[in-house]
C-alpha cells in the first residue's frame, strides 16, 4: 500500500515550476537557481544571492514530504565564495527570510504537487 499524499510531479516538471515561481517570491534584486538533487526525486536545491554588495550565498534543500509539505534546510552560506558563520543576527533573519519565502513558493506550487 502506498501512501495517499505522495508527490504526484516529477522532479523535472518541478525545478522548471520553482524555476518560475521563486523569483516572484523572493525580493527585487535577489536571484534563485534551482536545480533537482540528483540523490532524491523529491528534493530541489535552491541557490539564492543577495542583491547588492553583499555577494552572499544561501544554500537550501528543499524535500517535500508529501503534496503539501515541504522540509527546508539550509545547506550552507557564502560570502563571495567563502563559507561563513551563519549565526549571525543578520544572516540568520535573512535565512528565515529566505526559508518563509521557499515555503510561499511551494505553496504557490499546489495546485501543481497536490493531484
Amino acid at each position: 500500500m502506498s501512501k495517499k499524499d505522495e508527490l504526484q510531479l516529477d522532479q523535472q516538471r518541478l525545478v522548471e515550476a520553482w524555476q518560475t515561481t521563486l523569483p516572484e517570491r523572493i525580493k527585487h534584486g535577489d536571484h534563485a537557481d534551482v536545480k533537482a538533487d540528483e540523490a532524491d526525486a523529491r528534493s530541489i536545491r535552491v541557490t539564492i544571492r543577495t542583491a547588492g554588495h553583499q555577494e552572499y550565498d544561501f544554500d537550501f534543500l528543499v524535500t517535500y514530504v508529501d503534496s503539501r509539505e515541504v522540509h527546508v534546510s539550509l545547506v550552507d552560506v557564502e560570502k563571495a565564495g567563502v563559507s561563513v558563520d551563519e549565526r549571525t543576527d543578520t544572516i540568520q533573519q535573512l535565512i528565515q527570510d529566505y526559508k518563509r519565502h521557499l515555503h510561499e513558493c511551494a505553496q504557490a506550487l499546489h495546485h501543481l504537487t497536490h493531484a
